[in-house]
C-alpha cells in the first residue's frame, strides 16, 4: 500500500455525496485517502487490506499472560500450597516475628 500521500483521493464533500461510488472505486482500486481542507483526515480501505493489517497486530497481553500461567503454576506446587498454608495459619505474633527478622536480615545484608 502506497504512503497516504500518494493515494487516491476524494474530499470529505465529494465522499459524502457519492459514498456507495467511492466505496466501488475502493472496492476496485484499492485505498483511497479521505481530504478535508486538503488534509489527509481518514483512509479507506479494502476490507483485504484492513484484515491484513489486524493479522500483522501483536497481541499485547500475550507476554503477560504467559508471565502469569507461569505464576500460577509455581504456586500449585506441594511445596507452595505448604507455604499458602503455613502462611494463613501463623498467628499475628508470628507474623510479626517473621517480618522483623527479614527486615534485620535486609539491613545486615
Amino acid at each position: 500500500m502506497p504512503p497516504p500521500g500518494e493515494l487516491e483521493s476524494v474530499t470529505a464533500s465529494e465522499a459524502k455525496g457519492s459514498f456507495g461510488a467511492v466505496l466501488d472505486r475502493v472496492a476496485t482500486r484499492g485505498a483511497i485517502a479521505i481530504t478535508k481542507h486538503d488534509q489527509i483526515r481518514a483512509v479507506i480501505l479494502p476490507i483485504e487490506q484492513y484484515e491484513a493489517l489486524l493479522a500483522q497486530r501483536k497481541n499485547p497481553l500475550a507476554e503477560l499472560e504467559g508471565e502469569f500461567d507461569s505464576l500460577v503454576a509455581k504456586m500449585q506446587t506441594p511445596a507452595a500450597q505448604a507455604a499458602g498454608r503455613t502462611l494463613f495459619d501463623a498467628t499475628p505474633e508470628r507474623l510479626g516475628r517473621v517480618a522483623v527478622a527479614r527486615a534485620s536480615k535486609r539491613k545486615r545484608a
